[in-house]
């Protein structure tokens, strides 16, 4: 049973919402959290897609703005190029594995078994449910100081700001700079034509470094250079 979990096998609200921050509705965080393949598994449940929905809306506009007031010297496409970064799927995933989100998680018993919990893509939109579940509950101001909270560790650290932004270039600086062979990437894909999901790791000198997956090749690739850098930049004590 995940360490996020209550005896009754569901999830632990009062951590995660101390985690947080702020007091969501308990239905509404429940939902934010509750896969599709645990809602199909258990007779059609709502699931957070529809959470998911609104919360990119909301991540992108508290985002958006926070760059324009606090970079005025930047022209649109730099500002662009930020946000994408702050947004992606590989940065969100950073900011869940930073709350241990992956131990709340509502997922179908095929999802737990292949490593959902870790997923770059299932990670990513469970932070973004989250926000959603935030506007309708607490209402926008708490979700967007919610955003800010969760994305601006990353706007304050240049490093990590960078590496989400090209983590396959910032790997390839690391490794260079500590005269290391360069990372090679191996990547697979499963499922069908039209859903494939990619799942790639990095190997340095036979030794896997990073794991990442994603709807595309580069995607996943991104993933795991940025899991790569993450577990490399990272003091041993920390």
């Amino acid at each position: 049973m995940p360490t996020g979990t209550t005896a009754e096998g569901r999830p632990d609200l009062d951590a995660l919402q101390s985690r947080l921050g702020v007091a969501v509705d308990p239905e509404l965080l429940t939902l934010a959290l509750t896969h599709r393949s645990y809602a199909y598994e258990h007779g059609g449940l709502p699931h957070n897609e529809r959470l998911e929905f609104l919360g990119d809306s909301i991540l992108g506009q508290a985002v958006t703005v926070r760059l324009f007031r606090d970079h005025p010297d930047l022209d649109e496409g730099e500002l662009a190029k930020r946000r994408a970064a702050l947004v992606s799927g590989v940065a969100l995933a950073e900011v869940a594995r930073s709350l241990e989100l992956g131990q709340f998680l509502l997922l179908g018993r095929g999802e737990q078994l292949s490593g959902g919990r870790e997923k770059v893509s299932i990670l990513a939109d469970t932070v973004e449910a989250i926000i959603g579940a935030t506007y309708l509950s607490a209402g926008p101001d708490e979700a967007t100081a919610l955003v800010l909270r969760l994305i601006g560790p990353l706007m304050a650290d240049p490093d990590r700001f960078g590496a989400a932004l090209d983590p396959k270039t910032a790997l390839q600086e690391l490794a260079d700079r500590r005269r290391a062979p360069a990372p090679v990437y191996q990547v697979t894909g499963t499922g069908p034509d039209h859903s494939k999901r990619f799942h790639a790791k990095v190997v340095v000198e036979g030794v896997t470094t990073g794991l990442g997956e994603g709807s595309s090749k580069k995607h996943a690739e991104m993933a795991a250079a940025l899991d790569a850098w993450t577990k490399a930049s990272t003091p041993a004590d920390a």
